[in-house]
């Protein structure tokens, strides 16, 4: 089993995102931004990423009957905001905004299969 220690006080520490398809979004997140995941069972898949440290979990996905749009944004970083774009098309997402300039640097939003609005920021 996979362990949770960032424990920063007052930070995103662990955020979950409902899907309607566990296998759909898996592959999904793993191709547009290379996530690895932690099953646990059916209905839940703990989410790694490239900043953890090995064994720790970002999160999970949640099995969800529905997804209702409109929670919290989840915005993600990015090197190479053109190239996520492309990852993200690719892997299946849609782009439903930008890529787009502010005052920080640019980015784009993006729904994956499941209906799930999430965005991804560049310094550039």
């Amino acid at each position: 089993m996979a362990t949770h220690q960032h424990r920063i006080p007052l930070s995103i520490d662990y955020i979950e995102i409902s899907v309607t398809d566990m296998a759909n979004a898996q592959a999904f997140y793993g191709a547009a931004f290379g996530w690895q995941f932690t099953s646990y069972g059916d209905a839940y898949a703990g989410i790694r990423t490239a900043a953890e440290v090995e064994g720790e979990e970002a999160g999970g996905l949640a099995l969800a009957d529905e997804v209702t749009p409109g929670g919290p944004l989840v915005l993600l970083y990015s090197d190479d905001l053109d190239g996520t774009v492309v990852a993200v098309t690719d892997a299946g997402g849609e782009v439903v905004s930008g890529p787009y300039e502010f005052p920080g640097g640019r980015r784009f939003h993006f729904t994956d299969p499941s209906g799930n609005e999430l965005g991804v920021w560049s310094e550039r």
